[in-house]
């Protein structure tokens, strides 16, 4: 190569030109044949490196170097093999040139450091697109684990660069950036909170991908779809996308339904508003009335004659309904609804099913079912509580009761 360089030098000499104009004919000639011998050079290095990993996936039972292929890994590392020819014929090409060749030294220097973050940001990209086909990866938040590390490495790769530039010695400037470090977390709060935040989700299991979320600070109902550093995004019911901040999963209050969508039943939790007026001793013509209803005519016919017999025992005065022990229609009505629920097929008869009053209000007394539905699916769940509803609604006024309403304008209309 040497005897190539002084065989164009010596030529353009002979030729009649000038010693200086020679050394930058010279130069301009090297270039000319660098250049292009380094792009011939990278497009068949790619090329064969390219066909040399597509044959090995073709043959590869794992994913993972189609994974490779689709994020260019590949190719990055083909700039490897022009890089160093280049770092090789710099010195030669600008020999007579000193200030050229530290100029194109330190670029050559920069573009390393570049294709080094190329190679790290692809295989990376690639173990991300990896560890998400794997089952027990999938829910977690693989997105903020590998920004954390491409944040390092840009770091790393502007923090080199400075000091390539610079000339200034790493410890010096690995000193300085301390000092500055009070101006560094302030500038990137937000990236380091999120960082934070996502790893306390991830050890605290508190999100997963595909969780259902319900955070009504920022309107978000719907599932989890991607966890990063400084996002997380849900999608919801709508087929909307909301964005939260990933802090927010620690330091607000939010409701994630896995523990529903993992136990055996989806809750309902609904009350009946019932007139107060409307609660009374029954008669004994109205007990007779209700053992004409099946689900609880066995109930009612052992309730009344237990009590019954305690009233007699006790020489209980039953000219005044007041007396005595006596059913009322709200209980029997509760007990009703308790049968009604056991019977029902969309309920799970093996966790809890209850119908409580709880404490009256100016609207009346809630009469609250607490219940499982077995299937937790949205559409089939709404149905089942909504069938159970119609069916409650419609059977109050054979108990005598009354449901509270607000008046309407038809309220006051004579008829």
């Amino acid at each position: 190569m040497e005897n190539f360089q002084h065989f164009i030098y010596d030529h353009l000499l002979s030729l009649g030109m000038s010693e200086g104009l020679a050394k930058y004919g010279n130069m301009l000639v090297l270039l000319i044949v660098f250049l292009s011998l380094i792009i011939l050079t990278d497009f068949i290095i790619r090329k064969i490196v390219a066909r040399l990993f597509i044959k090995f996936a073709n043959t590869s039972k794992t994913n993972f170097d189609d994974l490779l292929i689709a994020n260019k890994s590949p190719r990055n590392i083909a700039h490897i093999i022009p890089l160093l020819m280049s770092i090789k014929f710099v010195p030669i090409i600008f020999a007579d040139f000193e200030y050229f060749e530290n100029i194109v030294e330190t670029g050559l220097e920069l573009f390393s450091i570049v294709v080094i973050l190329w190679i790290v940001r692809s295989l990376l990209h690639t173990l991300k697109d990896y560890f998400k086909t794997l089952p027990n990866l999938k829910d977690k938040p693989i997105d903020s684990y590998i920004q954390v590390f491409m944040i390092f490495a840009w770091a790393s790769g502007f923090m080199f660069a400075f000091v390539i530039i610079t000339g200034t010695p790493l410890l010096t400037f690995l000193a300085a950036m301390g000092a500055a470090s009070a101006v560094i977390i302030l500038i990137f709060k937000d990236t380091i909170l999120g960082f934070v935040a996502s790893i306390q989700v991830s050890i605290n299991d508190i999100v997963r991908i595909g969780d259902w979320v319900t955070f009504d600070k920022y309107g978000a109902d719907g599932d989890v779809i991607e966890i990063n550093l400084s996002t997380v995004k849900v999608q919801n019911f709508d087929k909307t996308i909301t964005t939260i901040p990933t802090y927010a999963l620690i330091s607000d209050s939010f409701k994630n339904w896995r523990g529903m969508v993992n136990s055996d039943g989806r809750r309902i939790k609904r009350a009946l508003l019932i007139k107060l007026d409307s609660v009374k001793y029954l008669t004994k013509n109205e007990v007779d009335k209700l053992k004409n209803i099946n689900l609880i005519s066995t109930y009612v016919e052992n309730r009344q004659s237990n009590i019954d017999t305690f009233n007699t025992q006790h020489n209980i005065n039953k000219d005044i309904l007041l007396n005595g022990r006596n059913l009322t229609n709200l209980g029997v009505f509760r007990k009703y609804i308790e049968t009604y629920l056991e019977q029902h097929s969309g309920i799970n008869k093996e966790m809890m099913i209850m119908a409580r009053q709880l404490d009256p209000t100016s609207q009346g007394i809630p009469l609250e079912i607490y219940a499982f539905s077995s299937d937790k699916r949205w559409q089939n769940y709404e149905y089942i509580m909504s069938d159970i509803f119609d069916h409650l609604i419609a059977a109050t006024p054979y108990f005598n009761l009354e449901l509270f309403e607000l008046p309407s304008n038809t309220s006051f209309i004579k008829k």
